[in-house]
């Protein structure tokens, strides 16, 4: 049950998509028609396993998940997507939560768990939360995406030049360890640079950071 009463929303959020996975049909079709109702496009599933189905695009979205469901259940669904990468928010509804129940879910990420009946403004207040946290993912997703493609247009001679331009070395050393002129190095820094569109070498090295690139002679891997 959803108790309606003095609904607000903020609309710069309607580009977004709310998942919903509830196998009762009155429950999932109310709370499509309340996420619509503020101008949001909802898309509801009926099990964990049809959900895992639907292929995500890169855009904010959340989920608002029942903790029981036939097959897979709401708590497992959530472990599994974050042990395989694809991480959503997640707003859990129940109408048998208990606290070992709410404090698994909230340890492992959950944006919210309650407990029906419950008010439509707590729950539209934890999805504005969850899409203001998987749109900023969403932009770092993008750019590290951006990011990427730039790197992977440089030679593998630039990228190595990038490398030692990173680890803080000077174009006479590159040269040296490179053996080649520091001439060549300059030429191979600065097309590195215009590719990446890093104006220096502190920004070349933030966009380095951002997609786990390794400065020359080190083995750290960026987590």
């Amino acid at each position: 049950m959803i108790i309606r009463r003095n609904i607000s929303f903020r609309m710069k959020d309607t580009h977004s998509t709310v998942f919903v996975v509830d196998d009762d049909s009155s429950v999932r079709d109310g709370l499509v028609d309340l996420i619509s109702s503020v101008g949001m496009t909802a898309k509801a599933f009926t099990s964990a396993q049809e959900f895992l189905q639907h292929k995500r695009q890169n855009a904010p979205a959340c989920l608002v998940l029942d903790v029981r469901l036939p097959g897979l259940s709401g708590l497992d669904l959530q472990r599994q997507l974050g042990q395989s990468g694809h991480s959503i928010p997640i707003i859990f509804i129940t109408g048998h939560g208990d606290i070992p129940m709410s404090v698994r879910a909230m340890k492992e990420g959950a944006v919210e768990f309650l407990t029906k009946p419950f008010r439509d403004q707590d729950l539209l207040d934890a999805i504005h939360q969850a899409l203001k946290t998987d749109g900023a993912a969403c932009e770092q997703r993008a750019k590290a995406t951006e990011l990427r493609r730039r790197y992977d247009s440089l030679t593998p001679r630039e990228r190595q030049v990038m490398q030692s331009v990173i680890a803080g070395m000077l174009n006479k050393q590159i040269a040296s360890e490179l053996g080649t002129s520091e001439v060549t190095v300059k030429m191979h820094r600065g097309q590195a640079m215009h590719k990446m569109r890093a104006e220096s070498v502190v920004e070349l090295l933030r966009m380095a950071e951002t997609i786990s690139i390794n400065p020359a002679g080190t083995s750290h891997t960026k987590v």
